[in-house]
């Protein structure tokens, strides 16, 4: 995703989305969390990997930082980032909807972890997808 590779130009962090039809349990974040586990996300080396995280057909959204980014940025930051999504996801656009999330993430990153020279991108930029209803 082109907002995914624009996002983490600046930063040493890391972002991933992730879709899937259904929400495992009840609770979104509890499924970002355990998702961003599956993604080995709390494997990099400052702890600020993020996740967004989309049941499509449950209508549930998360975002979830490691303990690295999140300490910087604070719940509040994080709340605000699912009320721009819910905004645009409300009003059908999906795409915009993603792209404004993971820029926001983007520049918090940054702000927080810019880029080093000898930078490598820890993680996948590819959207991970769960199981589908098909």
């Amino acid at each position: 995703m082109a907002a995914i590779k624009e996002a983490e130009t600046n930063t040493s962090g890391e972002i991933r989305v992730h879709l899937e039809d259904r929400c495992k349990g009840d609770d979104p974040i509890k499924r970002a969390i355990e998702v961003f586990g599956e993604l080995h996300m709390h494997e990099t080396e400052l702890r600020n990997g993020v996740i967004v995280y989309v049941a499509i057909k449950d209508h549930k959204i998360a975002v979830w930082g490691d303990e690295g980014i999140h300490t910087k940025v604070g719940q509040n930051f994080w709340d605000d980032v699912l009320k721009r999504m819910t905004k645009y996801f409300q009003a059908g656009d999906f795409e915009t909807g993603l792209s404004e999330a993971i820029l926001m993430i983007g520049d918090k990153l940054k702000d927080n972890f810019p880029y080093q020279t000898d930078d490598k991108n820890e993680l996948s930029d590819d959207i991970s997808y769960g199981e589908s209803d098909a």
